[in-house]
């Protein structure tokens, strides 16, 4: 049978670059049971033994008051893998163990990886991890994952503790609580089939976990099981003046505490970090936000400058690919309609979207160097005083970053917003985010129209589409959504040099989405506009005659004040509303063309005001159909009709004031 091990461990600990690491590219994405949660498998190939991996959701708890911290709860009790490999920032042990403990006092067989301990040792911080490891009874390995330091050790301790069986941590709680638990203990070992250890349970059970004590209403001794928690509640309340699930809580943190202080030893205390020096910087009132600007601007520069003439090199390929092919089938004497099919439907369409791959690359490798750095944990805590003032929830910068890699896994992420109404005022401006498909429009049409200021133009767009966003966030929640917002609290992770390998399997895992996206998605999207350009039979191919010309004709008059009325352009923006790349595909195929002769048309029917306005209506409109699906599931189907309607009127509203207005300057 196929061993199974978990990552767990909180955020920010580097648990991701671990499981990126130990299985490489060989992953499996998938949702958690019932949810829409990303869920990670991986295998692990090592010394002739395949293991499978889980990454769990990153969490600082059991609790069941998140999605993540009830998925990997319910994981770990139900499906019971072999190892539970627990990631720890071994610079803020105390309360990375915090979990740590949780899992070994529900008897789960741990293997703990003190990862960053480059800046441990830059601290001054000594561990003594045989001490640690001989209280806690675990294993301990130390790791430095994003240089790959520790990782062989950490895989020959992964085969060597998988199916341990070691004793729960027993963590002393006082008189009061003890009692309880040995009573309630007891009624479960002889009343029950519990498969974690029964101590942890009825911890649980005293905490007032909701989803343990559902599994036990209406069974035999459950009155008393509630009468015992009850009469120990009202106990603690008298005794101490707290609830009792505080007061575990800080038992909990008490016994850590005390474990830290006695395996620990800093000798050295430097007055200020590296962080701290770089923070007083980047996090400086006055500095912070025009230094996140610019950083933003040099990204998308740089996506420009590096990425435009590979993109060019791709093109000048496709082209050559398709003289070749063409000549060679004409030979062949293949059917005209075959070669008009091949050509000018499924490689003018997917080709003209595949060239954009060295911007997108490169806008993700960008990312994930800010990601890995530190930095963009910084940049949510420089917006939170921004979207405060707006009436959005700090943590909600978070799924809207996300946004600008894909708008489907941002809105997933609102799932970490505990207030319902912040859930949906976050859902509902996530698609004003300019996620990577609406890129290749942009580079289009800022190369066609605007040679020498590229850069500027997509940041504009950005910014744009981030103002909207503060904008509509402001006037819904004055209109709908008057509850006040939690206190934002953001854990700041140390800067560190970002590693090579991890940045680059980042980049080419989210390049690889575009790719098959390419392959699938927009291959069908082209296939049927060609279809609709050739039909009915013996009209000119994408001709206004054709079915898709009718339809064409049909909305342009729509987008006429707005400076783009062809109906080659409204075809191109319907389309789109399958997947924003499409826009391009729909574009090259109607016209036949690449990405260069495609510039030279385009320059015929647009002008350099109307193109832009094009481009915020790309930005702004519909959603595509995954994250109109997506937003359904996370709320509800009127709230997703709701999202469609009013980014559809919104963006013709933008884009048509600013042709109209421009038209007169």
């Amino acid at each position: 049978m196929e061993a199974k091990i978990a990552l767990a461990g909180n955020p920010n600990s580097g648990k991701t670059t671990v499981f990126n690491i130990l299985c490489g590219t060989r992953e499996k994405v998938g949702n958690w049971p019932g949810t829409t949660v990303e869920k990670k498998e991986g295998i692990l190939d090592y010394k002739g033994k395949k293991i499978k991996v889980i990454d769990l959701p990153g969490i600082y708890s059991l609790s069941a008051y998140s999605i993540d911290e009830r998925i990997a709860r319910d994981f770990l009790i139900q499906e019971r893998p072999d190892l539970v490999v627990v990631i720890i920032d071994a610079t803020n042990l105390e309360r990375n163990l915090y979990l740590a403990s949780q899992l070994l006092e529900m008897g789960l067989n741990l293997l703990l990886d003190f990862n960053m301990m480059d800046m441990v040792y830059a601290m001054g911080l000594k561990i003594d991890n045989l001490k640690l490891s001989q209280i806690l009874g675990v294993e301990i390995v130390e790791t430095v994952a994003n240089q790959g330091i520790g990782i062989e050790n950490l895989k020959e301790k992964i085969l060597e503790n998988i199916s341990k069986r070691p004793k729960p941590l027993k963590i002393n709680y006082g008189k009061e609580v003890e009692e309880a638990i040995e009573r309630i203990e007891n009624m479960l070992k002889e009343n029950y089939d519990i498969s974690i250890s029964p101590r942890s349970v009825a911890l649980r059970l005293l905490e007032g976990d909701p989803d343990f004590k559902d599994k036990f209403i209406g069974k035999p001794l459950s009155e008393e099981i509630e009468r015992i928690i009850l009469e120990t509640e009202n106990k603690i309340e008298k005794i101490y003046g707290e609830s009792i699930e505080s007061f575990i809580i800080e038992k909990r943190y008490s016994f850590l505490k005390g474990l830290t202080r006695e395996c620990t030893n800093q000798k050295e205390v430097k007055a200020l970090t590296f962080s701290d020096k770089l923070d007083k910087i980047l996090l400086n009132k006055f500095l912070s936000f025009p230094i996140f600007l610019s950083l933003m601007y040099l990204l998308f520069y740089l996506v420009f400058y590096i990425g435009n003439p590979l993109a060019d090199l791709i093109d000048t390929g496709f082209a050559s690919l398709r003289d070749y092919l063409k000549e060679a089938l004409e030979d062949k004497a293949v059917s005209p309609w075959l070669i008009s099919f091949l050509l000018d439907g499924v490689l003018a369409g997917v080709g003209s979207v595949l060239v954009f791959l060295p911007n997108i690359a490169l806008l993700f490798l960008g990312v994930s160097v800010l990601e890995d750095s530190g930095y963009l944990a910084r940049a949510a805590f420089i917006m939170d005083r921004v979207m405060h003032t707006l009436g959005l929830h700090g943590k909600s910068f978070i799924p809207l970053l996300l946004g600008f890699g894909c708008n489907v896994p941002a809105i997933m992420a609102t799932r970490t917003l505990e207030s319902r109404k912040d859930r949906l005022l976050t859902i509902l401006i996530i698609p004003l985010m300019s996620c990577s498909a609406r890129l290749p429009v942009y580079v289009l049409f800022a190369s066609a129209f605007f040679q020498k200021h590229q850069g500027l133009i997509i940041f504009s767009l950005y910014l744009t589409g981030i103002l909207l966003a503060l904008i509509v966030a402001k006037v819904a929640k004055s209109l709908f959504f008057k509850e006040e917002s939690a206190p934002f609290v953001m854990e700041l992770p140390p800067y560190r040099l970002p590693a090579l390998r991890n940045i680059l399997l980042q980049m080419w895992l989210r390049s690889l989405t575009f790719i098959k996206r390419a392959g699938t998605v927009i291959a069908l999207a082209v296939i049927l506009i060609w279809m609709l350009s050739s039909l009915p039979i013996g009209v000119e191919y994408a001709s206004e005659n054709s079915v898709i010309g009718a339809i064409g004709k049909t909305i342009a008059p729509i987008f006429k004040p707005a400076g783009f009325g062809t109906w080659q352009a409204s075809v191109a923006l319907l389309f789109g509303i399958v997947a924003k790349e499409t826009v391009i595909g729909t574009l090259g195929t109607l016209y036949g063309a690449e990405e260069e002769s495609l510039k030279e048309i385009l320059k015929d029917i647009f002008t350099p005001l109307s193109a832009y306005a094009f481009m915020l209506m790309t930005l702004i409109y519909i959603p595509c159909i995954a994250t109109i699906a997506t937003i359904k599931k996370e709320s509800s189907l009127k709230f997703a009709m709701i999202t469609t309607l009013y980014s559809l009127i919104l963006g013709w509203i933008v884009s048509v004031l600013f042709y109209q207005i421009g038209s007169l300057l």
